[in-house]
């Protein structure tokens, strides 16, 4: 079936970042699954500002709005998201997010990365 979505205005389901998980503030995560195309999918996520740490899946995405600093733990250069970045996580990178503005972006995730 065709359709089309407005990501930007999507309702997204939220939940608490498990408090292992949160440095500072009280961020917070919505998201809606839009589809499945192969062993990929396809997504809205949004986070609020605050500190936390998460570990990636294999994952390409595009900011739709918001700010963001994505730090490593093995010490690469952190990426700086902002509206209109396309970014790559590879599984298993261990990140800490840092979210200034409430970050929304559309993802695509595969979790088949052999």
């Amino acid at each position: 079936c065709n359709y089309c979505e407005d990501a930007v205005a999507l309702q997204l389901e939220y939940v608490d970042i498990p408090v292992e998980q949160v440095i500072s503030g009280n961020p917070r995560v919505g998201m809606v699954l839009l589809g499945q195309l192969g062993d990929c999918s396809i997504g809205v996520w949004e986070i609020s500002p605050g500190v936390s740490t998460d570990i990636e899946w294999e994952e390409m995405s595009i900011v739709l709005f918001g700010q963001a600093t994505v730090a490593f733990s093995d010490g690469r250069p952190s990426l700086q998201l902002h509206v209109g970045c396309v970014s790559h996580l590879a599984a298993g990178t261990a990140t800490t997010w840092t979210v200034t503005e409430t970050l929304r972006k559309v993802y695509v995730v595969w979790r088949n990365t052999s």
